[in-house]
């Protein structure tokens, strides 16, 4: 078989490779653009080539010739210095404009801020470019305020108040007039809008639009990360008075539309504390040896109309919030743990996906219809894993099966290219009072698994029916679940630091391919050191998961289609799903998209800022909890490195705490952004995320949710001072080896100092 002719690869003159990213970067106008980009445009294929674009626009940035909007994204010189953007305030006086026209962000002085709050719409003039000098912006209008309270402190004096801040956002306290405190006592959490804030005033002036409680009672702080992240922490009244008129109504009449599987072995499994039971499965053999098995969930809308109070009130909310010692449900309790939930020996109204399978869980046929089902037992997690385990119980043959065939399908995900991340959760033991006493570890097991692999095959049958309409239709507007192509830098940062450790994590090929390696690698790294370390370079390295009418697929779940149906009781996009599903197969028109996708987004900005608001709690959980234990020394493994210090993991309870570099006093240490590390400038020594550390709880800050450490040496000596009167360990002075390896994450924020 003859060989096929070589192509030869490109390799301009270094003059000519300069002219010619020059003349590219001349066309592009306001349009932004990296290496890869103008190595395309220009046709230069070749390794060597890409290096020399990397380093002429580079080289183009420092002199000023273009502009870097961020790392490796460049754009050229402006042609206009006035423009507008949102405005970006920060405690530590780093405040910055995003431009709307490129995302550029430049640097705003807080005396040329005109005092502007985050999030605001500004215009700005930009100031006259130097050569190697940062840009820096004045605000010459504030063009849009965006609404925003403040959480914090009442401090009341005899003439005014104020309240002292916990925010990122705002560096000065808030006057508050007396007449304004709605009551308000020093020692309270309030809310407070900012009302004025003069010109020539360094203090804003505000009014307290509600009082959370005293500082410190768990209902205060819980509710205060609610309001910290604009979630509500209780229900208008008018709203739990809609949902109290709401009956069950299962009528003959409305059972007759339905398919009545009542008398089908059906049962929950859910956690031990839940209350809202969404989903069930029902299983019964079929004369042919096959099997029946239905995916029931709550029919939600049924109950729930269009543009009621209570519609526009979960629409508003988009997701019920997890926080470390409630739910605060997107629906009204009457509804959400009442009327919808899936309560045993009930009847309940369902919207089903119904599944004939063989016993090698290939799915033979599927149907979407409504339903009336029974639950006839609740089942805990822990009671399903103990008759998967055993083999005896309740239903134990119906379990049994379940999760035989749940084995098969997740089997066969994997071996598609689905990514397996498996992480244990911190969970907390609360007393009466909402005082953490204990840790303990959620781990997903076979019975999580059986329900998980079950909701991820109606999900996907769902979005598959109405994304890929037969006859070559054309597929109606539609809410999918997405999860994009990972970010090649990431992907390659994963793959060469993977390697260092001796683990192939390929960064080129197709989505099966990648993921099988990942997969790999996952399963090989189980209980070694680095374990933490590439695991959460490996989450970073995947992109968000989000909704959208624009279906790409789902990248983790190497699904083709996917969709979220099976928990309309906590997220409203599954509302969503379910109103179109009844739309379209009674053969409904496609609905507008555009207005489609804005619910979308809505919906994942909601789920973005509930995930915010969970970590939130566990974060002040932990710190509490920490309290409790000052001056007690742990095993841990660094979690993360930054250029303010080291966050450990404490193997004991994965609680995580700041050894900040200033603590780190035998050296000076730099931060190896692209290694993930600090490294002594005098010693070389190195720490890295993964390496294991004795320390010592030294500081708990509930106000800033932030646990403070100190390293000790491998004997349990406390830091001791050197010849320049500085905290170090004997045995770190002693000896000059470097530390264990490893790496750090770059998304913690630098803690603050305090204001005043």
């Amino acid at each position: 078989m003859a060989k096929k002719p070589q192509t030869s690869k490109r390799k301009a003159p270094a003059k000519d490779l300069h002219a010619e990213v020059l003349n590219y970067i001349s066309q592009q106008k306001n349009n932004t653009f990296n290496y890869k980009q103008v190595a395309h445009a220009i046709g230069a294929d070749n390794a060597t080539a890409h290096r020399a674009i990397a380093l002429i626009l580079a080289e183009l940035a420092f002199d000023g010739d273009i502009i870097e909007v961020s790392p490796g994204k460049y754009k050229a010189p402006q042609r206009s210095n006035v423009t507008t953007g949102t405005f970006v305030r920060r405690s530590n006086g780093k405040n910055s404009v995003v431009t709307d026209e490129d995302g550029e962000s430049i640097f705003v002085a807080e005396r040329n801020s005109m005092h502007a709050l985050n999030g605001d719409k500004v215009r700005i003039i930009i100031a006259a470019r130097r050569k190697g000098v940062e840009p820096e912006a004045e605000v010459i209008e504030i063009v849009e305020e965006k609404e925003q309270t403040f959480i914090g402190t009442l401090q009341v004096m005899r003439q005014y108040a104020y309240l002292q801040t916990d925010s990122k956002f705002l560096a000065t306290d808030i006057i508050i007039p007396r007449a304004k405190l709605k009551g308000g006592k020093t020692g309270q959490k309030a809310i407070v809008r900012i009302t004025s804030w003069p010109d020539e005033a360094k203090n804003p002036i505000g009014e307290v639009v509600d009082i959370l409680g005293q500082t410190g009672e768990n209902n205060t702080e819980m509710h205060a990360i609610l309001a910290e992240f604009g979630l509500p922490y209780r229900y208008p009244e008018n709203v739990n008075a809609a949902a109290e008129r709401i009956g069950a109504g299962i009528t003959d009449e409305v059972v007759a539309q339905r398919r009545d599987m009542r008398d089908v072995t059906t049962f929950t499994i859910d956690p031990k504390d839940a209350k809202d039971f969404d989903d069930a499965l029902s299983l019964r053999k079929l004369s042919d040896g096959t099997y029946e098995i239905g995916v029931h969930i709550a029919d939600v809308t049924h109950y729930v109309q269009p543009d009621s109070l209570l519609d526009k009130e979960a629409q508003k909310r988009a997701t019920s919030v997890y926080l470390v010692d409630r739910v605060v449900p997107m629906l009204p309790e009457h509804l959400s743990n009442g009327i919808c939930s899936l309560r045993p020996d009930e009847d309940k109204l369902t919207f089903s996906c119904v599944f004939k399978m063989n016993d090698k869980a290939e799915v033979l046929s599927s149907d979407i219809v409504r339903t009336v089902t029974r639950s006839n037992r609740r089942f805990t997690y822990e009671e399903a894993q103990q008759v998967i385990e055993t083999g005896a119980g309740d239903y134990a043959e119906e379990i049994l099966t379940l999760d035989r065939l749940a084995k098969i399908l997740r089997k066969e995900r994997y071996d598609n290219g689905s990514v397996e991340f498996d992480r244990a959760e911190v969970r907390f033991e609360i007393d009466e009072t909402g005082h953490p006493v204990s840790v303990y570890f959620k781990q997903s097991k076979d019975a999580n698994k059986l329900i998980e692999e079950f909701m991820l095959l109606a999900n996907k049958t769902v979005a598959t029916a109405i994304g890929k309409p037969a006859g070559h239709k054309k597929p109606k507007a539609f809410v999918y679940r997405v999860h994009d192509m990972p970010d090649p830098g990431k992907l390659a940062d994963l793959s060469k630091i993977a390697r260092t450790f001796g683990f192939k994590v390929r960064e080129h090929g197709n989505s099966r391919e990648v993921n099988k390696s990942i997969n790999r690698m996952l399963a090989d790294v189980k209980g070694k050191g680095e374990e933490n370390f590439l695991s959460t370079l490996a989450i970073r390295s995947m992109a968000k998961a989000v909704y959208t009418t624009n279906n790409v697929g789902h990248y983790g779940l190497a699904f083709d289609y996917y969709t979220h149906f099976t928990s309309p009781i906590r997220r409203y996009p599954d509302m969503m799903v379910h109103r179109l599903l009844e739309r379209y197969l009674s053969g409904g028109r496609s609905v507008n998209q555009s207005k489609l996708e804005d619910q979308c987004k809505h919906s994942s900005d909601m789920e973005q800022l509930a995930a915010n608001a969970e970590r939130a709690s566990i974060k002040y959980k932990q710190v509490e909890y920490m309290g409790d234990h000052m001056g007690e020394v742990y095993d841990g493994v660094i979690s993360g490195v930054t250029e303010w210090g080291l966050y450990v993991e404490l193997s004991d309870n994965m609680c995580e705490g700041l050894v900040p570099v200033r603590d780190l006093a035998d050296d000076y240490y730099d931060f190896d952004e692209k290694n993930y590390c600090l490294i002594g400038r005098r010693r070389g020594v190195r720490y890295r995320l993964g390496d294991e550390v004795k320390v010592k709880v030294a500081r708990a800050s509930l106000e800033k949710k932030q646990l403070d450490f100190v390293l000790i040496d491998d004997k349990g000596n406390p830091m001791q001072s050197d010849n320049r009167g500085r905290d170090v360990s004997v045995a770190q002075a002693l000896n000059e080896k470097p530390a264990k390896k490893h790496i750090g994450r770059g998304d913690k924020k630098k803690p603050r100092s305090r204001r005043h």
